[in-house]
């Protein structure tokens, strides 16, 4: 027979939390990192952060299904309960092999995140995690049990709790306490209750099948029916109040044949596979995709180069030009917003910040549109990723029923980063080139979060998540494409502790699980860039390479049949005008698009030596017809700023710009014989001459040619929105350590025996002792080399309680070691309170 003591139960969370090692400590604030924000003092003020509603809320919050459910068991069943109770409760009579297997791992997660504590014979759920999930009248019950015997009888007279021990066929008792035990007792005992039952009827046996799962309560009238008099009679319902009855708890118990829920799901559910195609098939549609996605940023910030709309007063862009910018990249709205979001997150797009306030384009967008194509989408799919901002939320209402708006406030979602990442770790559990049954990606997230603060929130934005992939190119046809595996490589985890599985009720349980996080932490900016980069160098071999050449037409259109060069496109971008997109682009050639190229500085020459050096086909001769036409009248008219003027060496030109209707309003009046003054400003008469078929060109003070360029518009330098954090973030291992380390050192100081002080301090307060009395203590531990206990407060005002080992004391102040701090500091004695000695057995 072994003469080892088993360890004392702990009392208190505090004493469980003592009981652990570091890594058990670490496991806690890495999973609740709001209880180290800031850092507690000793383990107690730990317990009691642990604790407080809020912090229990967010924890509960971020259980799955399974770990929910077993605290919710916990909640209905004895303080303490066994394991076996537990376990009972869970599964019921006859617990089947797969609840009894998965009940230790969300033990060890409830364990990990001090929401139980205790061994498995005495297992504890925390006091505030107890209220906010045990049945209570004024809110659903999550099993759907009621009250127990003893509380649903609290209010009772003892003499109607007497003639309900007669009816059960029960000896009468003393006093309302020990019947209310019998009864229990009574409908705890399973043959008993089964022989008690037997003996209703089944329309009553009806009613107590309604209210088995819940909701236990119902009606009644003040004459109830028979069937309903006879349940009420034996104790089988109890009146709570006038015309409510509710089911007891342990008969809801014996009829649910002792389970808590109804369908306990101990495994998640799987995610289906809707459809497969080729893995290479995949990667070259995201491909595709990708560039597409390219593109249509580039097409966007494109079009507001020369600046682009303004930024309402309250934020955002207006409904009006978020139309506009759907019609110009020939999208629905939806996806127009999700573009212009996507373009904000990723840093290239903000507001100029000018009093006449308008979004264009960053300075960061000139340095990424130099980076390759490859690497261009690797940025814009980790902003996607990390992003909390959600462009399937534009045009809903907020919680003050405003519009929400793009670019515009109000459209943070702290949950998305993580919905988003989780959604692809989905996905990438499939096999390639298996695209997922939407249902089941839903029906796993909601397992994985069913305590939700918005009910359908994560569904709506794992529903956008599946969407904007593909639009971005990390899907493709629905399946993850290999640079968006890359792109979520899980960094290493955290190892976690062994420990064994409780099989009886003297069993310790253990305090990690092993089922693997369904929720890793987050990645550190090191290990986001390598994924980010891993990405781009597994996308670069699936793009085409860019070509120098298109195939110019008789019809005055020129096809791109793929991704063009950068110079080549910008150049061809301002000579043409995109007529369609696709696999291959068509350009269209008109005046006015061969007139923003001369506008933009080239000649007529340049012109034709740029299209017979990229063409593959001749020059058609209708296109060099046009380009020498629109050369031969452009800069005729000369436009300058006077208040306007417009200047031509043609005097029959100005003629019949002076005897055209349309030139009314711009107010136009002969100066010279080669000089028109305007009322309209420059660029309103640019525009007019234009609309009336002419080609002008506007001037400078100087009489030169002004060349106006496309990228003239920037934003000074901007920093890209920075996600909304959900809480604190989660620590890392150089903090953790640091942390357990103060925790540690405080609890030492704050539990450590000693002996009384001269002058005894408050209960729970530091020591208080005189100025010579305190000098003399802590001379006399200089030359014994003992410790002190000693009360400190530092120059804010703040007192603490600290355990110090006295080096030396001179000049008004003690240097000592701090075992709280775990270093040698240095104390003004004025600022020392009092001095204890500790007892002999601390020391």
């Amino acid at each position: 027979m072994s003469t080892e003591e088993k360890p004392a139960a702990p009392r208190s969370l505090a004493e469980a939390l003592r009981a652990r090692d570091d890594a058990s400590l670490a496991a806690l604030l890495r999973s609740r990192p709001d209880l180290i924000t800031p850092v507690p003092t000793d383990l107690t003020q730990l317990a009691t952060r642990a604790g407080t509603r809020a912090s229990v809320v967010r924890a509960l919050e971020r259980l799955d299904r399974f770990a929910l459910q077993t605290a919710q068991a916990l909640a209905v069943a004895a303080d303490p309960a066994s394991y076996e109770e537990l376990l009972g409760l869970m599964a019921g009579d006859e617990p089947g092999p797969t609840v009894a297997a998965a009940l230790p791992h969300a033990l060890g997660t409830l364990h990990e995140q001090a929401l139980v504590w205790g061994a498995g014979d005495r297992l504890r759920l925390v006091r505030t995690a107890r209220e906010l999930l045990a049945p209570a009248p004024q809110r659903p019950s999550p099993t759907g049990l009621g009250p127990t015997v003893q509380e649903a009888t609290a209010g009772m007279s003892p003499g109607r709790i007497q003639e309900l021990l007669a009816a059960a066929g029960l000896p009468s008792t003393h006093d309302s306490v020990s019947a209310a035990a019998a009864l229990t007792a009574l409908f705890r005992d399973r043959e008993r209750m089964a022989s008690l039952l037997a003996e209703v009827p089944a329309d009553s046996l009806e009613v107590l099948d309604r209210l088995v799962w819940g909701p236990p309560y119902g009606q009644v009238t003040a004459e109830p029916a028979p069937r309903l008099r006879l349940l009420l009679d034996r104790g089988l319902l109890l009146p709570t109040a006038p015309g409510t009855v509710v089911l007891p708890r342990e008969v809801a118990l014996h009829l649910r044949a002792g389970r808590a829920h109804r369908t306990p799901e101990p495994v998640p559910p799987p995610v289906t596979s809707a459809g497969t195609h080729r893995p290479q098939v995949v990667d070259a549609t995201a491909a595709g995709q990708a560039l597409a996605a390219l593109a249509t940023v580039e097409e966007l910030l494109k079009d507001w180069d020369e600046g682009g709309p303004a930024v309402l007063r309250a934020g955002g862009l207006s409904v009006r030009d978020l139309k506009r910018t759907a019609v110009a990249l020939d999208v629905p709205e939806p996806v127009a917003a999700f573009w212009v979001e996507l373009a904000h997150a990723a840093g290239l797009l903000a507001s100029d910040g000018e009093p006449d306030e308008r979004y264009a384009a960053t300075p960061a967008y000139d340095e990424w549109r130099e980076l390759p194509p490859a690497e261009r989408w690797a940025g814009l799919a980790e902003a996607w990723l990390t992003a909390t901002r959600t462009p399937g939320l534009v045009g809903g209402r907020d919680a003050k029923d405003r519009t929400l708006s793009a670019l515009g406030p109000g459209l943070d979602r702290s949950a998305a980063p993580e919905v988003r990442h989780r959604v692809l770790t989905l996905l990438a559990g499939l096999p390639e080139g298996s695209a997922p049954d939407e249902e089941s990606v839903l029906a796993r997230l909601h397992w994985e979060r069913p305590q939700r603060r918005e009910d359908d929130l994560r569904a709506r934005l794992a529903h956008w998540a599946l969407a904007e992939a593909e639009l971005l190119g990390v899907t493709g046809r629905g399946a993850l494409a290999a640079p968006g595996r890359a792109l979520i490589a899980a960094p290493e985890q955290h190892p976690r502790q062994e420990g064994k599985e409780p099989s009886g009720p003297g069993d310790k349980l253990p305090v990690h699980h092993h089922r693997p996080a369904p929720h890793p932490a987050p990645r550190s900016p090191a290990e986001q860039a390598a994924a980010t980069a891993s990405a781009a160098r597994l996308l670069a071999p699936l793009l085409p390479e860019p070509l120098d050449h298109v195939l110019l037409q008789a019809d005055l259109t020129a096809v791109a049949p793929g991704p063009l060069e950068r110079d080549l496109a910008e150049l061809l971008g301002v000579l043409a005008d995109v007529e369609s997109k696709g696999g291959a682009t068509v350009y269209r050639f008109t005046p006015g698009s061969v007139r923003r190229a001369l506008d933009a500085g080239r000649t007529a020459a340049d012109l034709q030596a740029f299209l017979a050096a990229h063409s593959r086909t001749p020059v058609p001769q209708p296109l060099s017809y046009l380009i020498d036409d629109v050369a031969r009248r452009h800069g005729r008219l000369r436009v300058g700023a006077a208040s306007a003027y417009v200047r031509c060496d043609d005097d029959a030109t100005l003629r019949e710009i002076l005897a055209d209707r349309r030139a009314a309003g711009l107010g136009l009046r002969r100066l010279a014989p080669t000089v028109l003054a305007a009322q309209a400003d420059p660029a309103a008469l640019l525009d007019g001459l234009r609309t009336m078929g002419f080609a002008p060109a506007a001037e400078s003070a100087e009489g030169d040619v002004l060349i106006t360029r496309a990228d003239a518009r920037r934003t000074p330098p901007r920093t890209p929105p920075q996600p909304v954090p959900d809480g604190p973030p989660v620590p890392d291992e150089p903090l953790l350590a640091a942390a357990i380390r103060a925790v540690r050192a405080g609890d030492l100081a704050a539990t450590t025996p000693r002996k009384p002080a001269a002058e005894p301090s408050t209960a729970g307060g530091p020591p208080r002792t005189g100025a010579a009395e305190t000098l003399a203590a802590m001379q006399a531990a200089v030359l014994t080399g003992e410790a002190l206990w000693i009360g400190y407060v530092n120059a804010e005002g703040a007192a603490s309680q600290r355990v110090v080992a006295p080096i030396r004391v001179e000049g008004g102040f003690v240097t000592a070691y701090d075992r709280t701090a775990d270093e040698v500091r240095t104390y003004p004695l004025h600022r020392i309170t009092g001095v204890a000695e500790l007892a002999d057995d601390a020391t």
